[in-house]
C-alpha cells in the first residue's frame, strides 16, 4: 500500500513538473522572462514553503504542488550532467591548456579573496574559525549550471567572458573535493592526520582522472564505431549515457564533482567524429533535467525563513554580491588585462551557487552551523542564485556604459561550426564524396562532412577532412555543423529517398544556400529540382554519356568532337526535364569524324 501510494506520488510530481515545463514556463518566455527564471518562480510556487504548505489545510492544493524535494534530486543532478557534458563536447586539451591561467590564476583568486571576504563578515558575527570557514567556503563558489545555461542563451559562451567564467568555474568544480574533506575534518578521528587524509584524496582524485583519461583515448572511439556499424542510433544513445554517467561516478567514488566527471567524458567524446551526434541526441533531455534542476532550487526557498527576516537576509544578500563582485573583477582583472570581460565575468559569477546547499548541510549535521545561521545562508544563496540572470544583463550593460572603445572584441578562434561562415557541408563520404572532397580540397575549400555510415567517416577522418557521424536531413544537426554559416550544400548519397529528405530539410532551414545534389536518374532529378536542388547531376545520364564517348572515341572520333556531341547530349538532358528552360547554345561543334572509321565498321 505505502509502496503504491509512493508510487501516485511519483506520478503527481512528475505531472506538476509537467505543468511547469510545458505550460508555465512559456508564459514567463512570453511575458520576456528568462527560462531559468520561469522555472525557479515555478519551483518556488509550486514547492513545499508555497503551495504545498497550504495543502494542510486545503488538501485539493496537494495536487497541484511538488511533494518531495529529495526525489527530484537526482535527476535534477542528471541535468547539471548534460550541461557539463555537452560543454566538454565543444571543448578540446589544447584549448583547456591554453584556459590554465584562467582556471588555476583568476579561479584560485577569485574562490580564496571570496572565501576569505565573506569569512570575515561570518567571523564578526560568530569568532570561531571554524564556523567562518565554513560560511565562507559555502557561498564563496557560483553555480556551474545556472551561469554555463545563462552564457549559452546570452551567446556569450565563445566570447572571452564566456571562456574566463567557465575557467573559473572549472576550478571551483575542482575544489569541491578538498572543500568537503575540510568540513568532514570536523569530526576527524583521533589519530588521523589531516595531511594523510588530503594527500589521500588528492592521489584517488588523479586515479579517478588517469582511469577517464586511458578509457576515453583507448577504448572510447573503438566502442563506439563498434555501437555504431552493428546497432543504430538507440545504441548510441544508450553508450553516450553511460559514458557520461560512468565518467561521473568514476569522480564521485574519488570524492570529485560529479559535473567535473561528466565534463571530461564530453571533453574525451569531443575528440572523436561522434560528436555532434552525441550533442543533437542529449539536447532537448538536458533542457527538461535542467529545467528541474532550476525548479529544486526554487522549491528549496524556505519562505517563511525569509520573511521572518528580511532585512537581515537582504543586508546578506548585498555583503555576499559585493564581496564576490569585487572578488571576480579583481581576479579576472589581473588575469586577463581586460576590463570589459572582467566586469561582465565578475557579475555572472557573484551570486553563490548550488554547492552551498551541500556544505552547509554538511557543516549542520556535523554541529557546525546552528539550524538558524543553516537556514540564513540557504536563504541568501538561493536568492543570489535567482537574481543571477538580472546580474548577467547588469553586467553586460555596465560594461558596455564603462567602456565603449571596447566592444568590438579580438577576433577569437572558431570554437565550433555554428560559428563558422564560409565552408561547404558536404552530407556523404563514399565513392563520390570522396572525389568532391579532394577536389575541392585541393583548391582550399573548408569542408565538413556528414554521413551515415561509420566506415566512410572513419575514412574521412583518416584522409584529414573534419568528419561526424549524422543524419544530414535532421535540422538540428544540420545546424550543430553550421548550415546558417555554410556557403553550399553538397549531398552524394545514393538513396534516393533520403538524398530528398536532405534536400528539403536543408532548403527549409537556409532558403537562399546553393544546393548541389547527386540523383539516380532523370525522374529523381525532376524530384530534386522540386524539393529545392539548384544543380542537380543524374549519375545514369553521366554513366551513359562517359560510355558512350568512349566507345565515339575508339571509332575514331577525335576529342573535341566527342567533348561537342557529349556536351550538346549533356544539355538536352538535363533540359528535358524542363520544357520551359532555355537550353544552353552550342558554337563552333565539330562534327567532323576521321574518314578511315566509322561507327558502323
Amino acid at each position: 500500500m505505502a509502496a503504491g501510494h509512493g508510487h501516485e506520488i511519483m506520478i503527481k510530481d512528475t505531472l506538476v513538473f509537467l505543468f511547469a515545463a510545458g505550460v508555465a514556463v512559456p508564459v514567463f518566455r512570453f511575458i520576456k522572462l528568462p527560462a531559468i527564471i520561469g522555472f525557479m518562480i515555478s519551483g518556488l510556487a509550486l514547492g513545499p514553503f508555497a503551495i504545498g504548505a497550504l495543502s494542510e489545510n486545503y488538501p485539493v492544493l496537494e495536487y497541484i504542488s511538488m511533494s518531495s524535494v529529495e526525489a527530484a534530486a537526482p535527476f535534477a543532478e542528471l541535468g547539471v550532467l548534460f550541461l557539463l557534458f555537452l560543454l566538454g563536447l565543444e571543448f578540446s586539451f589544447e584549448k583547456l591548456w591554453g584556459l590554465r591561467r584562467i582556471v588555476f590564476g583568476a579561479g584560485g583568486l577569485h574562490a580564496s579573496l571570496s572565501a576569505a571576504g565573506i569569512a570575515m563578515i561570518a567571523w564578526l558575527i560568530n569568532p570561531d574559525p571554524v564556523f567562518a570557514i565554513v560560511c565562507g567556503l559555502a557561498l564563496a563558489l557560483s553555480s556551474t549550471a545556472i551561469v554555463m545555461q545563462l552564457l549559452v542563451e546570452n551567446k556569450d559562451a565563445t566570447r572571452p567572458v564566456g571562456r574566463t567564467a567557465f575557467g573559473v568555474l572549472l576550478f571551483q568544480d575542482i575544489l569541491v573535493a578538498p572543500i568537503l574533506i575540510f568540513v568532514g575534518l570536523v569530526d576527524i578521528e583521533a589519530g588521523e592526520s589531516l595531511s594523510g587524509v588530503l594527500i589521500g584524496a588528492f592521489v584517488q582524485g588523479l586515479i579517478a582522472i588517469g582511469v577517464i583519461f586511458v578509457i576515453g583515448r583507448f577504448l572510447l572511439r573503438r566502442l563506439f564505431r563498434m555501437v555504431a556499424a552493428s546497432g543504430g542510433r538507440d545504441f548510441l544513445m544508450a553508450l553516450t549515457l553511460l559514458t557520461l554517467v560512468g565518467a561521473s561516478a568514476i569522480t564521485a567514488v574519488a570524492g570529485l564533482s560529479l559535473a567535473l566527471g561528466a565534463f571530461l567524458a564530453g571533453l574525451l567524446l569531443g575528440e572523436t567524429e561522434f560528436k555532434h551526434q552525441a550533442e543533437v541526441d542529449l539536447e532537448p533531455f538536458k533542457g527538461l533535467l535542467l529545467g528541474l534542476f532550476f525548479m529544486t532550487v526554487g522549491m528549496g526557498l524556505d519562505i517563511p525563513a525569509i520573511l521572518a527576516r528580511p532585512h537581515l537576509i537582504i543586508l546578506g544578500l548585498a555583503l555576499l554580491l559585493t564581496i564576490k563582485l569585487c572578488a571576480g573583477y579583481l581576479a579576472t582583472r589581473l588575469m586577463t588585462g581586460n576590463r570589459k570581460t572582467s566586469i561582465e565575468t565578475s557579475f555572472y559569477l557573484a551570486p553563490a551557487g548550488e554547492f552551498a546547499f551541500v556544505v552547509t548541510a554538511a557543516a549542520s549535521a556535523a554541529g557546525v552551523l546552528p539550524p538558524d545561521i543553516t537556514a540564513l545562508l540557504t536563504a541568501i544563496a538561493g536568492l543570489s542564485m535567482m537574481i543571477t540572470p538580472a546580474m548577467a544583463t547588469a553586467g553586460r550593460k555596465i560594461s558596455n556604459l564603462l567602456v565603449p572603445e571596447q566592444a568590438i572584441e579580438e577576433s577569437e578562434e572558431i570554437s565550433d561550426f555554428s560559428m563558422q561562415k564560409g565552408h561547404v557541408i558536404l552530407a556523404g563520404f563514399g565513392r563520390v564524396g570522396t572525389v568532391v572532397s579532394g577536389i575541392l580540397r585541393e583548391e582550399g575549400v573548408e569542408i565538413v562532412a556528414l554521413d551515415r555510415n561509420t566506415r566512410y567517416v572513419k575514412q574521412a577522418r583518416e584522409a584529414g577532412l573534419r568528419a561526424y557521424l549524422g543524419d544530414a536531413s535532421r535540422p538540428e544537426m544540420l545546424n550543430s555543423v553550421g548550415l546558417d554559416g555554410a556557403s553550399a550544400f553538397i549531398v552524394t548519397v545514393d538513396n534516393p529517398s533520403i538524398v530528398e529528405a536532405m534536400v528539403r530539410s536543408v532548403r527549409a532551414e537556409r532558403p537562399d544556400i546553393l544546393i548541389l545534389a547527386r540523383a539516380h536518374d532523370q525522374g529523381h532529378a525532376a524530384s530534386l529540382e522540386k524539393a529545392g536542388a539548384d544543380y542537380v547531376v543524374p549519375e545514369v545520364v553521366e554513366t551513359g554519356l562517359q560510355l558512350s564517348g568512349e566507345t565515339l572515341h575508339r571509332y575514331g572520333y577525335d576529342y573535341e568532337t566527342v567533348r561537342s556531341l557529349l556536351a550538346a547530349e549533356r544539355d538536352r538532358q538535363y533540359h528535358s526535364q524542363d520544357p520551359d528552360a532555355e537550353p544552353n547554345q552550342m558554337t563552333g561543334v565539330d562534327t567532323k569524324k576521321d574518314p578511315e572509321r566509322t561507327p558502323g565498321q
